[in-house]
C-alpha cells in the first residue's frame, strides 16, 4: 500500500458516486439489514434464558452464583469482539463489504447452533459448560464486526444527506429482534411451565435461529457491492496495514469506544437484561417482563430511524451532546421511583424512558461514528471502536447489574451503571471536537 494511504484518508467523502435506484437501494438495505437481524437475535436471545441456562450448564446449588456464571458466559463473548473486529474487520476492508457479511453469518449460524444441541451438565458433565463458553467466543468474533460492516455498508449506499436515516436501519433491525424474541418468549412462558422451560423451553428460541439462517444467507448473497468500495484504488492488504492505519488513530479508536459506551450499555440494559431484572430483582411474572421488552423492542425501532432523520438536518453533536445530560440527570430517580413499588406499569414506564435515550442517541452516533472513520480502515475502525464499547461496557452489563444489586441491596444500582455509561460517552462527544488531521468530521447537510 502507498504511504498516503496509511496515513489514513479520513476526509474521502462516504458518497461521491452517482446515485443509484431508489428501488435498488431499498432493496440492499431491506437485504442487509435481515441478516442482521439474525445475528442480533442469534447473540442476545442467550440473554433472555440466562436463568434456565443457567441451570442446565451452570449447577452450583446456589442461585445467585449460577445466575452470575450463565451471565459472565454471556459477557465472555463480548470479549472476543475486539478479536473479530480487527481480523474480521480487515477481510471487510481488503476482500468487500458483501463477502464479509455473507463470512459473519455463517460464524455466528455455528456459534448458536453449538450452543442449541449441547447436552446439560448432567449429562456430561464440565465438558457442557466449556462447550457453551466456546459457542459464545464464536458468536462474539461474529458480532465483532457484523454491526460494523452493515454500517459501513449503509453508509456507503446512502442517499447524499440522508446517511443518518440510512444508518439507523442497522439498530433499528435489530429492535425487531428484540420484539421477535419477546414475542417468542412470551409464548413460551405462557404455554410452557417452568420445569419443561429448564428442561427443553429455553433451546427452542436457538433452534428457531439456526431454522432461519439458510433464507437469510440466501437474501445476503444477492447483495451488490457498494460503489464506494469499488471506487478505492487501495486497500490494506495484510492485517500489518491495518494495525499501522489503528495505530495511526489510536486516539480516535479510543474517543469512538466513549461515543458507543452509552449506546451499548442502555441497550443491554433495556432489552437482555430486563427479563432477569424483572423477575429476580422485582418479582414480577415472566410473561410481564416479556411484553416490556417488547414494548421497548416497538419503541426503539420508532425512535431510531426519527432521530437519524433529525441528525441529518439539525447535525449529530447536539443530540450526542442533549441525551447524555438528560441520562445522568434522570435515569437514577426514576429507577428509585420503579423499585420504591414495583410494578408491571412502572417497568414500562421507565424502560420506556430508557428507550428513548438510547433511540435518540444511538440514531445519531452510528452515522458519526462512520464519518470520522478513516477510509482506507472504516469497517475495521467502526468496528473496534464499537467492539471494545462493548466489552468494556455493554456486554457485561447484566452481570454487573446483577453484582450491583447483590453487592449494595440497591436494587436502583444498574441505573447507576447506565449514568457512568453517560458520562463517558459524553467526554467522547468533548473529544470528539478536538479534530486532528486523521479526524475530519464530515457533518451532514
Amino acid at each position: 500500500m502507498s504511504s498516503s494511504v496509511l496515513s489514513g484518508a479520513a476526509t474521502a467523502p462516504l458518497s461521491p458516486l452517482p446515485d443509484v435506484p431508489r428501488r435498488e437501494k431499498v432493496g440492499a438495505v431491506m437485504r442487509v439489514a435481515s441478516g442482521n437481524f439474525l445475528e442480533m437475535y442469534d447473540f442476545i436471545v442467550y440473554g433472555y434464558y440466562a436463568t434456565y441456562i443457567a441451570k442446565t450448564f451452570f449447577p452450583t446449588g446456589n442461585e445467585f452464583a449460577s445466575l452470575m456464571l450463565s451471565l459472565m458466559t454471556f459477557g465472555v463473548g463480548y470479549l472476543m469482539r475486539p478479536i473479530g473486529a480487527v481480523v474480521l474487520g480487515a477481510y471487510i476492508d481488503r476482500v468487500g463489504r458483501r463477502q464479509g457479511l455473507i463470512v459473519t453469518l455463517g460464524l455466528m449460524a455455528i456459534g448458536t447452533l453449538t450452543i442449541a444441541a449441547t447436552p446439560a451438565y448432567a449429562t456430561i458433565g464440565l465438558v457442557a459448560p466449556l462447550i457453551i463458553v466456546a459457542g459464545r467466543l464464536v458468536q462474539g468474533l461474529s458480532a465483532g464486526v457484523e454491526l460494523g460492516g452493515v454500517s459501513v455498508y449503509l453508509a456507503e449506499i446512502a442517499t447524499p444527506g440522508r446517511r443518518g436515516f440510512y444508518c439507523s436501519w442497522q439498530s433499528a433491525s435489530q429492535q425487531l429482534a428484540v420484539v421477535f424474541t419477546a414475542l417468542l418468549g412470551l409464548m413460551l412462558t405462557i404455554n410452557l411451565t417452568g420445569e419443561q422451560m429448564s428442561a427443553f423451553g429455553w433451546r427452542i428460541p436457538l433452534i428457531v435461529g439456526c431454522l432461519i439462517i439458510p433464507i437469510i444467507l440466501w437474501l445476503r448473497r444477492s447483495l451488490e457491492e457498494t460503489r464506494a468500495f469499488k471506487a478505492m484504488h487501495h486497500h490494506p492488504r495484510r492485517l500489518a496495514d491495518v494495525s499501522r492505519v489503528l495505530l495511526a488513530n489510536w486516539l480516535l479508536v479510543l474517543t469512538g469506544m466513549m461515543l458507543v459506551a452509552f449506546t451499548t450499555t442502555s441497550f443491554y440494559l433495556i432489552t437482555t437484561y430486563t427479563p432477569t431484572f424483572g423477575r429476580q430483582a422485582l418479582h414480577l411474572e415472566a410473561s410481564r417482563t416479556f411484553i416490556v421488552t417488547l414494548c421497548v423492542g416497538v419503541s426503539n425501532f420508532i425512535w431510531l430511524p426519527l432521530a437519524g432523520s433529525i441528525s441529518d438536518r439539525v447535525g449529530r453533536r447536539p443530540l450526542l451532546t442533549l441525551v447524555p445530560v438528560l441520562t445522568i440527570l434522570l435515569a437514577y430517580p426514576v429507577m428509585r421511583w420503579l423499585v420504591a413499588a414495583p410494578s408491571f406499569e412502572r417497568l414500562l414506564a421507565v424502560e420506556l424512558l430508557y428507550s428513548f435515550f438510547f433511540g435518540v442517541y444511538n440514531g445519531a452516533m452510528v452515522p458519526f461514528l462512520t464519518e470520522i472513520m478513516p477510509t482506507a480502515v472504516r469497517t475495521t475502525g467502526f468496528s473496534l471502536a464499537y467492539s471494545l464499547a462493548t466489552a468494556v461496557f455493554g456486554g457485561f452489563t447484566p452481570a454487573i447489574a446483577t453484582w450491583l444489586i447483590e453487592q449494595t441491596g440497591n436494587k436502583a444500582a444498574p441505573a447507576a451503571w447506565l449514568s457512568i455509561a453517560a458520562a463517558v460517552s459524553l467526554i467522547g462527544v468533548l473529544l470528539s471536537r478536538r479534530r486532528s488531521p486523521a479526524l475530519t468530521v464530515e457533518e451532514p447537510a
